[in-house]
Formats: C-alpha cells, structure tokens, sequence
C-alpha cells in the first residue's frame, strides 16, 4: 500500500509547524527574566517553565507510543528537565524526530491504529493519524497559554498562527 503524498505531506507540514512554533516561542522566551519564566503564573502547569516541561514531556511521552518505545512517568506535570537552556534545546530538537517518524512509518500502520498504554496505565486504542494530529495541537494549545502569559507580562509575543508558517514556506 502506498502512502496518500497528500495524507504525508500534510503530516509533515504539521512536524514542521511544530518545530518552526517551538523555535520562535522559545527564541522569545530567552527574553523573559528568571521571575517571570520559573515563578507562578495561573497556568495548569503552574509557570512557564512548568507548562515547557509539560511539552516535553508529552512530546517524549507520545513519541515513544508510535516509536514502540514509550516512556513512563509519574505525572503530567513530572519534571523532566530543571534546566532553562537544556529544557529549550530538548524541544527543539523533537521537530526532526517527529519527521523521521513520518517518513519511516508504513501506510497500513497510518491507517490503522495506534495501541498503547495511557499514563494512568490503561489500555488504549486510537486512530494513528487523529493520534499524530493531537500531538501538534496539544503543543499549540499550550503554547497558546504561554503567549497569554508573556502578553499578561508585557513581553512582546511572536506570531505562531499556522498560517504564518504557511506563508513564509
């Protein structure tokens, strides 16, 4: 079975989006004073720093389901990584996994199913691409919430609407 190029490229804009995204919030973020970036702000995931740990770590946590290879932790909000800089690196870099992944992955397991285990350690059933499609809308969902704070803060925000990406592709 051949994979629908529209179906991949599609994938792999969304991949793209993701780490183009990452790249200019975290770029920005670089401005932010350790106050703002590590102390509370009301998000779910307490700070800025915490909401980026909770992108990581989904990031890994959802990589490892369709790799085979799936990471456990303890929580949502588990802190994978203290560092500022290294939090940064880590996301940046996911984008070329991600795109691997789509390259390297059969069509008939595109079109299937994705089976794995949830982090409440249940059994769980998903459709492989609405599966790939939550990962980058999660992400943007809290990157979304980490503009509102940086707006809150009086920092300027960049613009990570996706027809942005599209435009300069």
């Amino acid at each position: 079975m051949n994979k629908d190029p529209t179906l991949v490229s599609q994938l792999k804009t969304l991949a793209e989006y993701h780490g183009w995204a990452n790249a200019l919030l975290l770029r920005q973020l670089e401005t932010v004073s350790d106050a703002h970036y590590f102390g509370p702000a009301g998000l779910f995931f307490g700070s800025i720093h915490g909401t980026l740990n909770h992108l990581l770590l989904g990031d890994r946590t959802w990589y490892g389901r369709f790799a085979g290879v799936p990471e456990s932790f303890s929580s949502l909000a588990q802190e994978v990584e203290p560092r500022r800089i290294e939090l940064a690196r880590q996301l940046f870099e996911r984008r070329e996994l991600w795109l691997s992944l789509i390259d390297n992955t059969p069509a008939d397991a595109m079109a299937g199913t994705l089976h794995y285990t949830t982090t409440s350690g249940e059994a769980a059933a998903t459709p492989w691409i609405g599966t790939l499609t939550h990962v980058f809308n999660h992400a943007t969902h809290h990157r979304g919430q980490i503009t509102a704070i940086l707006t809150r803060y009086d920092y300027p925000c960049p613009e990570l609407d996706l027809i942005y990406f599209l435009r300069q592709a």
